[in-house]
């Protein structure tokens, strides 16, 4: 009997299942929820069989074992990670990797704002967004109950998977942070260990104040792993200097179980470079830009903006 014994699922009420754990997923009030990609292509594209599928996942993330039945074919593929158990108070369960089938596209569905922080592919963003007209989406349950950095791996394991059982995919979509990676970039392995969370997921956004010499720059990503997500809100700096700040930061964070508490300081910055010399203190608050959470303010010494106390 397999892990799920007689409860396993129809092909149908499986995929139904993700579809509705989707709908619900809100990455504003969700803090360590579901981790959901669309796989971007110009073609519609078949599902791989299910022993490919969980052959490839294997070799990835550790032992597989599939539910839902063997329904790739109808456009639903489910898989419990085995050695990736999510601990809760009264029982382990192994996280559950769910990939539905290539489906129409609609890019329309992308707002101005969230295309203007899509900074890591400028040149390619509206081609992309124009020419790739078909979608694999694919998701995680249960991740929020794995340790903060065994998670960021898992996921970005899994992303690998994902990019070699579609190899027509053109570029990533990240619904937690509204992320647009190109496939070949992660393809292509540059970077490696929890950096690859820091580099593909965490968007780091950058708003200007209207009527005023202000910026904001926050991130989005961090508090799928239950940290929290970092707030600039300053004048009088190049933006691009904060902008590796934050990415910095935000790597540090991820790397070191998030040490940083209320009230803490952390290196400054002089001439685009990190100095001991300055010290920006660092406080929780709610984020100035949507979607609302809470976020860790970096405040800025004398190029900070905005009342604080």
């Amino acid at each position: 009997m397999g892990l799920f014994g007689s409860k396993k699922k129809k092909a149908e009420e499986a995929r139904q299942e993700a579809v509705d754990k989707l709908k619900e997923y809100d990455p504003s009030i969700r803090p360590g929820g579901v981790f959901v990609v669309k796989l971007l292509m110009k073609e519609q594209c078949d599902m791989p069989s299910v022993q490919r599928m969980q052959d490839v996942l294997s070799r990835h993330l550790g032992k597989m074992e599939s539910f839902g039945g063997q329904s790739a074919e109808k456009g639903f593929a489910g898989f419990a990670a085995l050695d990736h158990p999510a601990k809760f108070s009264d029982r382990e369960v192994p996280v559950q990797l769910c990939v539905l089938g290539c489906e129409p596209f609609e890019a329309q569905q992308i707002d101005d704002m969230q295309r203007s922080q899509m900074w890591d592919c400028p040149e390619d963003r509206d081609r992309i967004l124009s020419e790739c007209k078909y979608a694999v989406l694919a998701n995680d349950m249960l991740g929020g109950g794995l340790q903060t950095r065994e998670r960021a791996n898992m996921l970005m394991d899994y992303l690998e998977a994902l990019l070699e059982l579609f190899p027509s995919c053109e570029a990533v979509l990240f619904h937690n942070s509204g992320k647009l990676v190109l496939a070949d970039t992660v393809r292509n392995g540059e970077v490696r260990d929890l950096n690859r969370y820091i580099r593909y997921c965490v968007n780091v956004r950058l708003f200007n104040i209207s009527g005023t010499e202000d910026h904001v720059i926050d991130t989005l990503g961090l508090s799928l792993l239950y940290i929290e997500d970092l707030q600039y809100h300053f004048h009088n700096m190049d933006p691009n200097w904060v902008v590796n700040h934050a990415y910095n930061m935000a790597s540090y964070i991820l790397n070191n179980d998030c040490p940083i508490k209320h009230g803490d300081t952390i290196d400054g910055i002089a001439d685009g470079k990190l100095v001991q010399d300055i010290q920006w203190k660092c406080r929780f608050e709610d984020s100035l830009v949507g979607p609302m959470r809470p976020v860790l303010d970096v405040c800025m010494g004398e190029y900070a903006a905005g009342k604080r106390e």
